[in-house]
């Protein structure tokens, strides 16, 4: 038997009795709609524009596959079978979206009491929870030591005191600091602490006697290289040593996320974890008995959501001294300024907050011989901040058409507001038949086997054979539907 299988099987086997035991869910609990055969979310988005073409009521919307997310777990256990994944709440907290992953059997990253309460509600063991946010409220504190979760992050003295304080069964994890200078959205510049501030932290929690069982670190959302986490990973094992060197037992080391979630970026999925995994057999090999967790967000939503905005307003901008050459350069009379019905305020927050580089896509196919215009598309709030897309090349679309952004999963309905009284979209979620009835093995059984024979005689059941559900190497990126 190879390593990869190896690694496999001790990744489900050690885990089968607790984190595969999933509150069972019906399809009523989750509130989506089946695919027939067929048929993909992009049909489900075109049936409601359909829906709505008789009515002045064209609200945008949202359609999440949550097949998609199985896919995306799929694959992380197929990528990364030693590091077991604890969903980082705050990238999207849909409920659906949750209670898919519970029912996979995943953990959950935590930052607030209120995240706690929503995936301790689906009965997600409290095990299954780090409460990873390194500066907590008091009550809060408290909070997660009345349910039960111990393992919490901490980076500082102050933190040592607030929890020796109120939580007496603290699993502490120490987080470090890493050099994410080439992540999008940087973390290390508000959380972390360096090797020298590491042992006299570890010194305190001593002094305080409190246990310290691990070591995290985070190398930035939407991470651009891979060896950022070679690094973090080798800084890590340095501060195990130091915990070791102090008489604490550290078992756990999380290597946080920056993990893509969908296929338009420099750095892929396979290229991180074809780092990771040697970086983890070297510094924490599968037999030294550290457990490894990560922390994805993007990684499981980003590409699931699909977001259709409606044209409400249009504004024609004339060139006040067009050449005649123009139309023949391609530089026509006009700019032309689109107005939709949802903006920087609500999903497309994301272009503020995360960096978000979002691309419109037509419903309606151009003729080939269409004219392009320079557009600049906005959010319907009267904020002048609200743009969408400064510039971009469009029809002359109409006011009732619908644009598409797809990737729309990862940091958008989560952290949206009501801002001008403008509501939420609606989500209308759907799964594939065959990804639920994974989903329901998964629950039950535990992982399908990657490879049959992997399974060692006297295995149970939980070893069948994989379902015909497929892993795509790329979701379809067409521009127009």
């Amino acid at each position: 038997m190879d390593k990869f299988r190896k690694c496999f099987l001790s990744f489900f086997c050690d885990r089968l009795n607790t984190e595969m035991e999933a509150a069972a869910f019906s399809v009523d609990d989750f509130g989506f709609t089946f695919l027939e055969e067929g048929f993909s979310a992009r049909d489900v988005v075109e049936q409601k524009i359909n829906e709505s073409s008789m009515s002045d009521d064209k609200d945008a919307f949202f359609v999440a596959d949550l097949g998609d997310v199985l896919k995306k777990h799929l694959r992380w256990v197929r990528a990364m079978p030693r590091v077991t994944p604890f969903y980082a709440v705050k990238c999207n907290n849909s409920r659906a979206v949750v209670m898919t992953l519970a029912s996979l059997g995943a953990g959950f990253d935590c930052a607030s009491k209120t995240e706690i309460e929503m995936v301790r509600s689906l009965g997600v063991d409290p095990s299954r929870i780090i409460y990873a946010n390194p500066c907590k409220q008091l009550s809060q504190i408290k909070y997660a030591a009345a349910q039960k979760v111990q393992m919490m992050t901490f980076d500082s003295e102050v933190e040592l005191m607030k929890v020796a304080r109120c939580h007496n069964d603290a699993k502490l994890v120490l987080r470090i600091a890493t050099d994410d200078s080439k992540a999008v959205c940087r973390l290390s510049v508000k959380f972390g602490a360096t090797l020298k501030a590491s042992r006299l932290l570890l010194e305190q929690a001593k002094d305080l006697g409190l246990d310290v069982i691990g070591v995290s670190f985070h190398v930035g959302s939407g991470c651009t290289d891979s060896s950022t986490y070679v690094q973090a990973i080798s800084d890590a094992r340095c501060v195990f040593d130091m915990g070791a060197e102090l008489g604490f037992n550290m078992t756990l080391l999380d290597i946080g996320g920056g993990f893509p979630g969908s296929e338009d970026v420099k750095l892929k999925f396979e290229e991180i974890t074809g780092v990771i995994n040697p970086a983890l057999d070297k510094y924490f090999p599968a037999d030294c008995g550290v457990r490894i967790i990560a922390e994805p967000g993007r990684y499981y939503v980003a590409s699931a959501f699909m977001l259709a905005v409606n044209i409400i307003a249009k504004k024609v901008i004339m060139k006040e001294d067009p050449s005649s050459d123009d139309e023949d350069d391609g530089n026509y009379d006009r700019t032309l300024m689109y107005y939709v019905n949802d903006g920087v305020y609500g999903s497309f927050n994301c272009i503020q907050y995360d960096h978000a580089v979002v691309q419109p896509i037509l419903h309606k196919k151009p003729k080939p011989d269409e004219h392009m215009f320079p557009c600049s598309i906005w959010g319907p709030t009267c904020d002048g901040l609200d743009r969408i897309l400064e510039q971009c090349q469009l029809p002359d679309l109409q006011l009732g058409d619908w644009l598409l952004f797809d990737n729309m999963g990862a940091y958008t309905v989560a952290a949206s507001s009501t801002f001008n009284g403008f509501e939420r979209p609606d989500i209308h979620y759907v799964m594939s038949r065959s990804s639920w009835q994974v989903l329901q093995q998964i629950r039950t059984q535990g992982p399908p086997s990657l490879l049959e024979e992997s399974c060692p005689s006297g295995m149970p059941a939980c070893c069948g054979r994989e379902s015909s559900l497929e892993l795509p190497a790329k979701p379809c990126s067409a521009r127009v539907l």
